[in-house]
């Protein structure tokens, strides 16, 4: 009898990584389609998506402009007509548009992928848990693509603005690396996506009793330090891109507080029924 509840408790365990494979696999899938289509549009991607913030009609320009026109009459960002990009080594420009596709895979497959994992958890809810934890599925991929599209308009076009405007001599041509660049678009953009989802993780954290609300007040003050640090490794040295990037998070941070709070009162109203 008991090699028999052992057999029955492999097997099942068996069965759950074979279904977390198919989920994994799907996902995989998924994330490869995306690339393709990012890969067969790469060139209008590149043009208009990926050299976007380089260019005064870029909407966040436009916007600025427009507000500072309306103020003193005259424009506050102007970039230069044109924006020199080279290329150092043979594959770079192939390497570039491997990565631009794999990353843009991703982010269009990010919110099938979470719905997949949703799917491997959710027949071990019960239902009330499935009926609640919906809006937190859409959450995580609610709050990623927020992050992503932050730091594409919000965060990167003061980045480059910076790194284009900023000189220590007339004599130097500026003349910009694909690769450096690209590296900066994924770390702000893809950056930001990641920081976004810190209110799941509290939502987590306090689902299992290891953070409290009073915790995350008391701390506020440490929590500013850690959100400037934060702030400065995803975006380059300038102050001004790193105010912008810590802006939301501060915000994100304050939203998290009261979505603690309210996780907090609900739990704790749980273990008292459970209790009673």
């Amino acid at each position: 009898m008991m090699n028999k509840t052992n057999d029955e408790k492999e097997m099942s365990l068996l069965g759950h990584i074979g279904e977390l494979r198919g989920h994994l696999l799907r996902c995989v899938i998924a994330v490869v389609v995306c690339g393709f289509i990012v890969g067969f549009n790469i060139n209008w991607i590149i043009d208009s998506i990926f050299f976007g913030p380089v260019r005064n009609d870029f909407p966040t320009f436009r916007l600025i402009n427009f507000l500072s026109h309306q103020i003193t009459g005259q424009s506050a960002i102007e970039l230069p007509a044109d924006f020199p990009v080279r290329v150092q080594k043979l594959y770079q420009q192939f390497n570039v548009m491997m990565a631009v596709s794999v990353v843009g895979g991703i982010v269009l497959a990010f919110p099938y992928i979470v719905w997949e994992l949703w799917r491997f958890i959710s027949p071990a809810l019960h239902p009330r848990e499935k009926k609640n934890s919906v809006w937190l599925i859409n959450s995580v991929w609610l709050l990623f693509m927020l992050g992503v599209l932050c730091g594409y308009f919000l965060i990167l076009p003061f980045a480059i603005n910076f790194g284009v405007v900023f000189k220590i001599s007339d004599i130097i041509e500026p003349l910009y690396d694909l690769s450096d660049y690209a590296a900066l678009f994924f770390q702000i953009v893809i950056g930001m996506g990641v920081v976004f989802l810190f209110p799941i993780i509290v939502y987590f954290l306090t689902v299992i009793g290891i953070l409290t609300p009073m915790f995350l007040r008391t701390y506020r003050r440490h929590a500013i330090v850690v959100i400037m640090v934060i702030a400065a490794v995803i975006t380059p040295a300038d102050v001004l891109s790193m105010m912008m990037a810590a802006l939301p998070l501060l915000v994100l941070y304050e939203l998290s507080i009261a979505l603690c709070a309210r996780t907090y009162r609900k739990v704790q109203k749980e273990s008292v029924l459970v209790k009673g």
